[in-house]
């Protein structure tokens, strides 16, 4: 059965059979690969596009520069986007810059984690974590 992955680099919907995930898919649109093992930074505009029309998870960081453990989780959600994916997609929010989504997914403290499915979110975490904490914590809640 084919899913839905938002390309991280021109946002286009590509279906992919399931079982060519792990195949290193690229883009229909922009032959860019679907998977870097990178976190995709989102803005407002294209931020629903990957929660609501990914059918993988999506695992987003808001997160602000100025803040230290921010800063300092940011390696280790580098690692833990190559140790997720293709079944989770990483994705950062620079909560200084996005304001709106912070406040509509109610960020009271940064680094936030916040999991999302089928574009609902399914499980939150604040908090500074590792690299084997954040994967752990992803794979759990995932579904």
């Amino acid at each position: 059965m084919p899913l839905h992955i938002v390309c991280p680099h021109c946002h286009a919907t590509n279906r992919v059979p399931d079982d060519r995930l792990g195949a290193s898919p690229n883009c229909g649109a922009c032959h860019q690969p679907l998977f870097t093992a990178q976190p995709v930074e989102l803005t407002e505009i294209f931020f629903n596009k990957h929660i609501a029309n990914n059918d993988i998870s999506v695992l987003v960081d808001f997160w602000a520069p100025w803040c230290g453990p921010c800063r300092m989780m940011a390696p280790a959600f580098v690692q833990a986007a190559a140790a997720l994916e293709p079944a989770v997609r990483l994705a950062k929010v620079n909560t200084e810059e996005q304001q709106g989504l912070a406040a509509r997914y109610h960020i009271r403290s940064i680094p936030t984690l916040v999991l999302f499915k089928e574009g609902r979110e399914i499980a939150r975490q604040s908090g500074a974590m590792s690299e084997r904490d954040i994967v752990r914590w992803a794979q759990t809640n995932r579904q």
